[in-house]
């Protein structure tokens, strides 16, 4: 079988395998595969003497730690950002109601000042409406008097005239004397 396995090597090429480096009995130092499974286990006793295991699962042990530790905090700045998010969505809304009312309540008064100035612009036109009517009556009873007054002037005028062509010179002395008794007697 050995002689198959080196001419088949030897037929391919001459291509070199680990299966040819062992040689002789398996226990044996001679045996490169026994000599490198004495090698693995005094490796895999020096980690074990040291160990390695212990320090790589209490690394292992500290990254799972420090990843929850990570995960955790994320998940409460999650939550604390979902409630600060809220809180602003909150404050926006009670800002928006509130500008809402003041929209509203400037609407109403804006109307309520439209309506108070109507009313005192149709005030203050009835009171000027009647200051000018009563301009216009006293500006009426004015010239009424002093048309009466002119009547009156003209008439004594006219009866001044009238009395003085048919006065006679006796009458009149009489009327004087007449006129001076009376303011005589109301005085007296």
């Amino acid at each position: 079988m050995r002689k198959l396995i080196l001419l088949a090597s030897a037929g391919a090429g001459a291509i070199a395998s680990p299966a040819l480096a062992a040689s002789g009995p398996f226990f044996s130092l001679g045996n490169t595969n026994f000599v490198v499974l004495i090698s693995f286990l005094l490796f895999v006793a020096v980690l074990l003497k040291v160990g390695v295991p212990g320090k790589l699962t209490g690394m292992l042990d500290k990254r799972a730690a420090q990843i929850k530790a990570d995960l955790d905090e994320a998940r409460a700045l999650r939550e604390e950002a979902k409630a600060i998010l809220a809180s602003y969505e909150r404050k926006k809304k009670e800002v928006q109601e509130q500008a809402d009312r003041i929209v509203s309540s400037a609407k109403e008064e804006a109307s309520s000042a439209a309506e108070q100035a109507k009313l005192d612009l149709a005030n203050s036109i009835a009171r000027r409406l009647a200051a000018a009517e009563d301009r216009i009556a006293s500006a009426e009873a004015g010239a009424v008097r002093a048309v009466r007054e002119q009547a009156v002037a003209i008439a004594i005028a006219a009866a001044g005239d009238v009395l003085a062509k048919q006065a006679t010179a006796e009458s009149t002395s009489a009327s004087i004397d007449a006129a001076i008794s009376q303011v005589g007697a109301k005085m007296h």
